[in-house]
């Protein structure tokens, strides 16, 4: 991936963070939400934002409905702050990467006893 690439992902990735933090009013957006990774196409013209918020699998449906919804208002805002030729389509998707996380440190914990002293 080249730097360039990187440096994009990582300003979207900033910027989209901020406006949820921000700006985004949707009562569907529940208090956190974390934008975990943006991967942008070589030719800058997709953007996939993987999303994470603990949760229902409702609430987890919900969350991405509304941002889905919300791509444009996200993408006007990038184009206000980028200075790229063409904004990319934005795509959300669901990081399920804590969820594993904290599932393989469960099983790992009751598989592992702890050594008592």
């Amino acid at each position: 991936m080249s730097y360039r690439i990187e440096r994009v992902n990582s300003l979207i990735r900033q910027e989209i963070s901020q406006l949820l933090q921000r700006e985004v009013k949707d009562p569907r957006l529940g208090s956190f939400i974390a934008i975990t990774e943006v991967s942008t196409a070589p030719d800058l013209k997709h953007a996939r934002i993987y999303v994470s918020h603990l949760g229902s699998e409702m609430e987890k449906q919900e969350t991405l409905k509304a941002l889905t919804a919300a791509a444009g208002y996200f993408r006007r805002e990038l184009a206000k702050v980028l200075k790229l030729r063409y904004i990319p389509e934005l795509s959300f998707h669901w990081d399920n990467s804590i969820e594993q996380a904290d599932r393989i440190s469960r099983i790992l914990d009751h598989v592992i006893p702890e050594r008592s002293p």
